[in-house]
């Protein structure tokens, strides 16, 4: 009799959890350093990615596979993307932001033309819609270089690379190059700077300080994530619900 009550209480805990624990989806973020995980090393740099994961309720799992110094060509070379690849599921999301690696065609480690890019891009998309995974392509963050007041636009066609990538395969496209630029547009040259990895001397981590205009703090992090979720909403994103 008692192992039988003992059984009957093991069937209830498992009904119990069984809706209790609410179904995920997971989110795959593959890209550079501007939205990869950091090191508390490198504290404040935070990637925009680590904000975005705070952003979903529970019924969401974020996986930032995005690494620094890493493009579309070293993804795949390193097998980052395989592993990806290989464990991505129907129903799953895939964030794709590259750029700002591709477009140093001096580093052959890195860089790609553009045609490469693209294709690169279509491989990541074209798999994903095979699986049955739900691809999202964003274009790269702008950086912070103003040149007399105004500024500078540095990724030259790279983020039109990936518009097109987009159009042609018609996937979901949150433009972080236009919203990030006219954000910092709006802020100005020094307002600006409270984005970015601006870091005074004596700083533990960075004891001669640092100005740093790609790579984000905290609150820049924050402000790039909650504008690719307010870019999910406007584009109807069914993931879009699962937001806080």
């Amino acid at each position: 009799m008692q192992r039988k009550y003992i059984f009957y209480l093991v069937g209830l805990v498992g009904v119990w959890m069984a809706f209790a624990v609410p179904p995920q989806r997971t989110i795959w973020m593959m890209g550079d350093s501007t939205m990869a995980i950091k090191d508390t090393s490198k504290f404040p740099e935070t990637g925009w990615g680590m904000a975005f994961a705070t952003l979903f309720k529970n019924t969401v799992q974020v996986k930032n596979m995005a690494k620094n110094g890493r493009s579309t060509r070293s993804f795949i070379n390193e097998k980052r993307w395989a592993e990806i690849n290989e464990h991505m599921k129907a129903g799953d999301y895939l964030f794709i932001q590259f750029g700002h690696n591709d477009e140093k065609i001096n580093k052959p480690q890195v860089g790609t033309s553009i045609s490469t890019y693209q294709a690169n891009l279509t491989l990541f998309v074209k798999s994903a819609l095979a699986k049955g995974v739900h691809p999202v392509l964003l274009t790269p963050i702008a950086r912070r270089h103003f040149e007399n007041g105004q500024l500078i636009e540095t990724h030259l066609g790279y983020p039109d690379a990936v518009r097109h990538v987009a159009d042609s395969l018609q996937v979901p496209l949150i433009d972080l190059t236009k919203q990030t630029h006219a954000l910092l547009g709006r802020m100005g040259e020094q307002g600006s700077k409270s984005l970015f990895l601006h870091v005074a001397p004596g700083h533990p981590h960075y004891p001669k300080g640092v100005e740093d205009n790609t790579h984000l703090n905290p609150k820049g992090a924050l402000v790039i994530a909650k504008l690719a979720a307010k870019e999910m909403r406007k584009l109807h994103l069914a993931l879009a619900k699962d937001l806080k």
